[in-house]
């Protein structure tokens, strides 16, 4: 009957890396994080299955942790796209819960199926892929939001899921399996119930930070359009002065022609024309992206920073405020920059043109010469607040829900922040 014993256990295995791949983050791409993983599991998982064989259960669960544990946290290190606190709860939550699936199993056979291995097959046949689905179900979406958006308090959650895993593993087999020391068995028994009474805690906690998220972009987007709104009024109260300025011009320039004073007309127009284009502030034809075009470039010229806007688009009608979060939280990061530099070395450039089926944005800014940021990841802020660290990440949103992507890097002295959208997410007129 061992073979039952055999496939439970090749069964955990995988479900192991089912439910670990369920909830990380991996810096490749699917196809390629798929072909990694068999390739590095593959023969790992094996390797475990031929020491099942040969040395039985007993002596692999003493030496699980160097045979399979370590190997495999040292792999998905390596391919996940987080590296501290974050991937560490990440790890340890899968190993510990598969442990616990496991023991429990291990437990319910030894006293109620005469170690015939049958309800430890059964168990585990039932139990891994309910867990799964609970996780896809009402897990996996929260918990990635929360991986992206949450940077803080994962050190500790690691710190407690890898000592209850270390203390499961223990108390599962050392010195024996627990099955064959029964006057332990009450102890590892509140163990295992006090295991997901913990989880539940933590996972409380972390909604309650992601609620607290949430809140915090919906202020932002609050006050984002607020400023529109605002920007979108001035221009109108300017284009009423406008107006309103227009019938004395008109008075003014009838009067110099008919006098004959053609020079002083035309340089009268000169002025005109200067008057307009500061009353118009028009960098683009949509009224929203404008507001926070100009909101930014009144604040910018407050700074003294030299700043040059090529905005290539017309009229068109456009999902505007995911390009109005792009622009102001894009802008918002490089002003913060800008203020840490000298006076004279405040540079910034953007740019919004369209190349084929994408619409193309560049915000392009002078930083510090130590920082230093690689394509494709994403630098923690150093600003303190209740802000903090949300600026990019709300840009790599706002992007994917246009089906596009973002990108950002330093190259010779500037921070560059690049933004493509498919333009299939238009409305339609």
């Amino acid at each position: 009957m061992t073979v039952f014993r055999d496939l439970s256990v090749l069964w955990s295995l995988f479900h192991i890396l089912i439910l670990f791949m369920l909830l990380y983050r991996s810096r490749y791409e699917k196809r390629k994080t798929f072909i990694l993983t068999a390739i590095a599991m593959g023969p790992l998982i094996l390797l475990n299955i031929v020491g099942l064989l040969l040395y039985g259960a007993e002596v692999m669960g003493k030496v699980f942790i160097l045979t399979c544990t370590l190997p495999s946290l040292l792999f998905f290190w390596f391919v996940s796209k987080d590296k501290k606190g974050r991937f560490f709860f990440t790890f340890c939550l899968a190993d510990t819960v598969a442990l616990w699936i496991i023991a429990v199993t291990n437990i319910l056979d030894f006293y109620l199926g005469g170690q015939q291995y049958i309800i430890m097959l059964v168990g585990r046949l039932v139990l891994f892929p309910l867990f799964e689905w609970w996780a896809v179900r009402y897990l996996r979406k929260p918990y990635l939001e929360l991986q992206e958006s949450v940077s803080d308090g994962w050190g500790m959650f690691a710190a407690m899921t890898a000592l209850y895993y270390i203390l499961l593993a223990i108390k599962s087999n050392f010195p024996v399996v627990i099955t064959a020391r029964p006057k332990e068995l009450p102890s590892f028994l509140l163990i295992l119930v006090l295991m997901p009474m913990t989880y539940a805690t933590i996972f409380a906690a972390l909604y309650r930070q992601l609620l607290l998220y949430r809140k915090r972009q919906n202020e932002l987007i609050l006050q984002e359009q607020k400023n529109m709104l605002e920007e979108q009024l001035d221009n109108q109260q300017r284009i009423r002065k406008m107006k309103h300025d227009m019938k004395g011009h008109t008075i003014t320039l009838a009067g110099l022609l008919s006098a004959g004073k053609t020079e002083e007309a035309q340089e009268y127009i000169k002025g005109m024309e200067m008057e307009m284009n500061v009353l118009s502030g028009q960098f683009c034809s949509n009224p929203f992206l404008n507001a926070v075009l100009i909101q930014y470039s009144g604040k910018l010229e407050e700074m003294g920073a030299e700043c040059s806007m090529n905005i290539q688009i017309g009229d068109e009608a456009l999902p505007y405020m995911e390009l109005c979060q792009i622009l102001s939280n894009g802008l918002e990061n490089a002003c913060d920059a800008l203020k840490g530099l000298e006076e004279e070395k405040r540079e910034i450039s953007v740019q919004m043109k369209y190349s084929r089926n994408w619409l193309l944005i560049r915000i392009k800014n002078r930083c510090r010469n130590d920082l230093c940021v690689e394509k494709g990841s994403i630098p923690n802020t150093e600003k303190k607040g209740h802000d903090h660290g949300f600026g990019l990440s709300t840009v790599q949103e706002a992007a994917a829900r246009l089906g596009g992507e973002m990108f950002c890097y330093t190259e010779n002295g500037n921070f560059i922040l690049d933004v493509m959208v498919s333009c299939q997410s238009f409305p339609k007129d």
